[in-house]
This record gives C-alpha cells, structure tokens and sequence, in this order.
C-alpha cells in the first residue's frame, strides 16, 4: 500500500500518522522527551514499524516553533532545546528515503481545517493553535501566507500586555505569555483543562484572548477564525464568552466578522495538514 507519512512535532507530545489517500490507517502518540537527538530515531522507529506493511512515498511535518521554510530548517523552539537551525526535513529525508517537507504546525494546521475541517470554504481563513504555545497560519485561496521570511501568522508573539511578565521570546506581555497553556499552569499552578472549568477565571481570560484575536480579525478581516490546540477542547465554555467579549471588542463601526469556532479534526489537524503538505510535493525536485 502506498501512503503518506504525516508528523506533528509539539512541545509537550508528537504525534505520526500513515494516510492512505485520505484515509488515516494508523496513528501515534507520545510525550516530547528531547530534541532532535532523540525525536529523529524515534520518529525513524515509529515509520520503519509501519515501513513492513506500508509503501510511504512522502512524508509531510507541522512543526511547533519557527520554520525556515525556503531551507526546510527549524528556526528554534521555544519550548525544547536543540533544534536551532536543525535541518529536520533534509535529515529525515536522508533517513527516510523519501521527499519531506515542513513548516511551521499552526499553518500547517490551517491547512488541515481548510482542506478537511471547520475552514472548508472559508477565505481567507485565519488558524490559531491554543496549546503548550501560541501559533496563527493564514489561508487565502487555499495557500499559506507565509510572508517574506517565513515569520507570517507569529500572532503569539504580538504584545498585547506592554510592560507585563516576561515571555520565553525575551519580551514583555506577548500574547503567547499571557494566554498559553504553560503560563497558565506556571501562573495559576493548575493545567489549563482544569482553569477552564471554573467560569469566573474564563471570564478573565478571554479579555486577553480577544486582545490578540482582535487584532487579527481587525489586519486580516478573515471569513473564520478556527482555534486548536489542547485549550480549545473547553468547547462552549470557552467559546461563547468569547465570542461575546470579541463583540464587545471589536470597534463598533465595523462589521468584520466574528466567526470564530474550535477545531474539527482535534488532535490531528496538524496531521491532516501534514497530508495536504506533503500531497502539495509531486516529486521530490519540487521540494522548497
């Protein structure tokens, strides 16, 4: 059977699928233990198990940090040490025996919910992932808009806070530093499924998500807004307060929409992005 190798690099977990077509005929998952010295033989030993009854003719990854997309090389991370200008698409190609390509997991996530989810129609669509950080992929006509240097969609990392807590980046009251799941716990010393149940501190948190999102739905004017990530699995309790502090936020002459919604495909946008991504590659000369 030949298929498609799909990966979903995280700060706190990956995940591997194998596609046939459209179809996901296995998946893995796992909590991140390490870098790359460690994440490249593991994700060797995961494909080579699924290599005795599959024929991988491509392979596709979303990873969870910056991404040179030009030369295939992870930026940085800011939440694992050792993946500094790691060239992790042309190592795995090596590996792996089979064209590879990468970028950045929130657009490749938007393609997942763009071209299997919740964005299906939806131009331009804007993508967030609420999780371990914050990331934001731009759809319009069904590419990703990835800017001059690759850096396009940053929206954890816009200041929504000035002069407040440090963020990882090295500044002061980002929208990642204020809104993701690890400040969350380190802040209020509770995992983030746990600060969404209580309805009082959602209330206080979505001012601060609306702040980022705001600024989104106020530069990009996007037709939906679809927000994953482990956060995003608070569904209603989340969404509906909101989507009422979006309007109230949201300057009162415009009518920009505010369609924002949670994943469809869960825990593996990223991996049916990861398909798309790699379905965009027709031979392995077409790599970036």
């Amino acid at each position: 059977m030949t298929a498609v190798l799909a990966i979903d690099i995280g700060g706190t977990k990956f995940s591997l699928a194998a596609f046939d077509g459209s179809t996901m005929v296995h998946r893995h998952s796992e909590p991140t233990a390490g870098g790359p010295d460690w994440m490249v033989p593991r994700i060797i030993e995961v494909a080579s198990d699924w290599q005795r009854e599959l024929s991988f003719d491509r392979c596709g990854i979303g990873f969870g940090g910056p991404v040179n997309f030009p030369t295939q090389q992870v930026i940085f991370s800011t939440h694992v040490a050792g993946w500094l200008d790691f060239p992790l698409a042309p190592s795995l190609q090596r590996e792996l025996g089979l064209p590879v390509v990468m970028d950045n997991d929130a657009n490749v996530g938007a393609l997942g919910e763009g071209f299997h989810g919740a964005g299906v129609g939806m131009n331009p669509l804007f993508y967030m992932t609420l999780s371990t950080g914050i990331g934001g992929g731009i759809l319009v006509n069904g590419e990703v808009v990835r800017g001059a240097d690759s850096y396009g969609g940053e929206i954890g990392h816009l200041t929504i806070r000035p002069g407040g807590p440090e963020c990882l980046c090295g500044w002061y009251g980002c929208f990642e530093r204020m809104c993701c799941g690890l400040w969350l716990e380190r802040d209020h010393g509770k995992p983030a499924r746990e600060l969404m149940q209580d309805p009082e501190f959602v209330s206080r948190y979505v001012v601060d998500l609306a702040l980022g999102l705001k600024a989104c739905i106020m530069l990009l004017n996007p037709a939906r807004i679809v927000i994953g990530g482990g956060i995003s699995k608070a569904g209603d309790r989340l969404f509906e307060p909101l989507r009422a502090e979006l309007r109230r936020t949201i300057t009162w002459w415009s009518r920009a929409r505010i369609d924002v919604v949670p994943a469809m495909l869960g825990d593996d946008s990223v991996l049916y992005g990861a398909l798309v991504l790699a379905n965009q590659l027709t031979t392995a000369s077409t790599l970036p």
